[in-house]
């Protein structure tokens, strides 16, 4: 078993021509670089917020059960574990109740007013734990973790609902990607915090103390964030937990791909804790190891998604490129099962003392897991970003925080149900190698169902992978693209081969739509760009049919048209097909008849 998939699959083959890949010139430029973007007024001030929010609310958390744990005697009659457990359903309880409420917030109200209000919040809150401390109240204590929660459900919306307001569309994958990868540093390193200043002597002073210093710097930060009006301003917010929920999540079913986003990164959340609660007991009763390596396991994750996520700044080159869920699904399959693998057979005689550090790092089975934990990490981040990204660029701006928080609720009830089925699985007598694995088959069918169920991202996963790696495409016309509405984009009818590379251009996503009938005109009225392609040229059989169908799909749409034409020629850089593609600026005015619907199709968008 602790051979792994190794001996089967190729690494240092594999990933010589994923870096081959990446230092050649096959991989467009970023439109922003994220040292750039870090530097922005319009950025930086969001990004710490959010960092330290997130840093704090770990912090504290961490903190309280590792000095409860040691000292519980002195507080409470409870058990540690209790406690433990008490706290992280007391923690994630705010998501379920205040989630739509936050989202309605966050649509009414000015995010950037938001962000202040919530980090004054904060500060009380933190002001609450300190008397806990004092006092010595457990009651407090947990209180104050109640409100903590409150205070991360309240600014989740604005959170990410605020991203698309203040950047710019090919700026959104970088900023998801540090949002992420910062979100997750932030954890860790309040994780760490935590325990290092429980582990002190003066412990209940130490940790409310930071915990007050960081929520002001959060403050200080949230001060200087740009102004994000409020889309809704007139909306009547909703008191009752229950009917808000209800309605969020209406929200958030309206549109199948969002929705189908949205499922994707709830599922990525209780996959993702699957492995991080099991971290403690894996280090223990499978490696034989001790606490240093529950927090090497923890930081080898962290760098992994850090890594992935602002790979995918690179790889998009600032597009929303759907084209990496797909390949990340498939990296989260793989190395999770290759964990389950190359898991050592536990020694009985290890579990009475943990080897240490130095000891289990002399183990190739140990970098042989610690790889897969690290790459289960990256390609969890190529996975996540452009999941996030594209639910903010789909969804309608005056519903967009609804919609995020709808995504807070789904992440809260999938990371419960999940943790509850780990437990119901591990006491039935499955190992954690065998629960690591069948979540890793579970992952690799439900991403199969998504493929299947919405095939825009296997096309989008295929054209990326052909542009990159067979072909080199030249586009004229991009200016041509709105940058913000509707927009239709309809293929020369003869040239479906190289069509689906259009997804692979602009900044905005492309919604390629196969049906012209109402499928195409949701999307429309959605607001996307969309793509079609009639299935064959006018004269042959069933094609005038097809653009007829087109023509009529359209009435009493006012999206603007435009014609995609596409052409190969020769290219010196073989085996790469040199192919160029133009799109035509908007027909006007729309064609009055199918035929003359069909000559537009035939005559515009000649490439140059």
């Amino acid at each position: 078993m602790a051979a792994g998939l190794g001996a089967v699959i190729p690494w240092q083959n594999a990933l010589q021509h994923v870096a081959d890949l990446l230092e050649s010139n096959h991989f467009p430029a970023p439109m922003t670089p994220l040292s750039a973007l870090l530097g922005s007024a319009r950025f930086r001030p969001f990004f710490i917020c959010q960092f330290l929010g997130a840093f704090n609310d770990n912090l504290y958390k961490n903190g309280m059960i590792v000095l409860l744990t040691f000292q519980a005697a002195g507080w409470t009659k409870l058990s540690p574990a209790l406690i433990a457990n008490l706290a992280a359903g007391l923690f994630i309880l705010p998501f379920f109740l205040f989630s739509a409420l936050a989202g309605q917030m966050a649509d009414k109200f000015d995010k950037a007013a938001l962000s202040r209000w919530v980090k004054v919040i904060e500060i009380l809150i933190m002001a609450v734990a300190f008397g806990g401390f004092l006092a010595q109240s457990l009651i407090a204590l947990l209180f104050a973790l109640f409100l903590l929660g409150a205070h991360s459900t309240l600014f989740g919306p604005v959170k990410y609902a605020l991203l698309p307001q203040h950047l710019r569309p090919e700026e959104l994958m970088a900023g998801n990607a540090l949002v992420e990868a910062g979100t997750f540093v932030a954890i860790l390193a309040g994780t760490l915090a935590g325990g290092l200043l429980a582990a002190s002597e003066a412990a209940h002073l130490w940790i409310p103390a930071a915990g007050l210093v960081v929520a002001a710097a959060g403050y200080a930060a949230a001060r200087r964030i740009p102004p994000a009006p409020a889309p809704v301003p007139n909306l009547a917010l909703s008191l009752n937990p229950i009917a808000s929920t209800a309605e969020v999540l209406r929200f958030a079913r309206r549109d199948a791909t969002v929705f189908a986003a949205i499922l994707a990164i709830s599922w990525f959340w209780l996959y993702g804790a699957l492995f991080l609660a099991q971290f403690p007991a894996y280090a223990k009763h499978v490696l034989g190891g001790g606490e240093t390596t529950v927090t090497l396991l923890l930081a080898i994750f962290t760098l992994g998604i850090g890594s992935g996520s602002l790979l995918c700044h690179k790889l998009s080159a600032g597009r929303v490129e759907r084209g990496l869920v797909a390949l990340g699904a498939l990296g989260l399959t793989v190395f999770g099962l290759d964990v389950a693998f190359a898991s050592p057979t536990p020694d009985p005689q290890l579990l009475v003392v943990p080897t240490t550090l130095r000891d289990l790092l002399a183990r190739s089975s140990t970098w042989h897991v610690l790889l897969d934990i690290f790459c289960l990490g990256s390609f969890g981040g190529l996975y996540i970003v452009p999941l996030y990204a594209l639910v903010q660029s789909w969804s309608a701006e005056a519903e967009r925080a609804r919609i995020m928080a709808a995504t807070n609720i789904l992440n809260a009830l999938y990371m419960v149900v999940g943790a509850l089925a780990a437990a119901a699985l591990l006491s039935a007598g499955l190992t954690i190698p065998a629960l690591f694995g069948g979540g890793a088959v579970l992952n690799g069918a439900l991403a199969l169902a998504l493929l299947i169920r919405h095939p825009n991202f296997l096309d989008a996963t295929q054209a990326w992978l052909r542009r990159r790696a067979s072909v080199q495409l030249e586009c004229d016309g991009l200016a041509h693209l709105p940058t913000t509405g509707p927009a239709l984009l309809v293929g020369r009818p003869g040239q479906s081969i190289a069509f689906p590379l259009i997804l692979t251009v602009g900044q905005r996503p492309i919604d390629w739509v196969r049906d012209a009938g109402s499928p195409l005109r949701a999307a429309l009225s959605a607001g996307r760009l969309v793509a079609y392609q009639p299935d064959a040229p006018p004269g042959a059989e069933g094609g005038h049919s097809d653009v007829i169908q087109l023509w009529h799909s359209l009435s009493g749409i006012t999206a603007p048209l435009l014609v995609v034409s596409t052409t190969a020629a020769p290219s010196e850089d073989r085996p790469r097909k040199r192919i160029y593609m133009s799109i035509s600026p908007p027909v006007a005015p729309f064609p009055a008849s199918p035929e003359e619907f069909a000559r537009a199709l035939a005559s515009c968008g000649e490439p140059k």
